[in-house]
């Protein structure tokens, strides 16, 4: 949902207000957290791609007209980008705090967070296997709970057409789970 007051917070932030912009980032921070950790491998990197996401907004805050598009829109626009020049320069790294060393008294959590942790990257793996625009239909719609008619608006398609990248994003992911199991 947006912000009832969004247009006058966004004008009041383009004329350098940053208070107008701090209530913008605390009103849609979490949303585009979301949408950016479903796209990348961990939660640190979900953290500094949101936190370049508004770095970019408030940059580039100049460039942003009401006509075109909706601010959360505008914002998403940018968190998709800044997912994918991540991908772009990325290097394969592995933090050591991501190795738990488990203790023998609570091997039973560790085994469910490893069930868990595998599940997700099993999802999100499945995910990145969609169109763009099947995975940005699902994200939107089971991640960000948007309507069809929300998302058919952010992306400039018919509600129709946003049923069936569902429908068909669906399938697929169902899909790519499936054979996931069978292996």
């Amino acid at each position: 949902m947006p912000l009832a007051n969004e247009r006058q917070l966004v004008l009041q932030a383009q004329a350098g207000n940053s208070e107008a912009f701090g209530q913008l980032y605390d009103a849609y921070m979490e949303r585009i957290y979301r949408f950016v950790y479903f796209r990348v491998e961990d939660q640190q990197t979900a953290e500094d791609i949101t936190s370049q996401v508004f770095l970019k907004a408030w940059s580039n805050l100049d460039r942003f007209r009401f006509s075109r598009t909706p601010y959360l829109a505008w914002l998403y626009t940018i968190a998709h980008n800044t997912v994918i020049d991540h991908y772009r320069t990325r290097k394969v790294t592995t933090a050591l705090d991501d190795v738990q060393l488990s203790q023998p008294d609570h091997s039973e959590v560790v085994e469910n967070e490893i069930d868990m942790t595998a599940e997700m990257q099993s999802i999100k793996s499945a995910l990145q296997t969609l169109t763009d625009d099947q995975q940005r239909v699902l994200t939107l719609k089971f991640i960000e709970g948007m309507s069809n008619n929300e998302i058919a608006r952010h992306l400039g398609k018919r509600e129709g057409a946003i049923r069936a990248l569902q429908m068909r994003g669906l399938q697929a992911l169902a899909k790519q789970l499936e054979e996931k199991m069978v292996l």
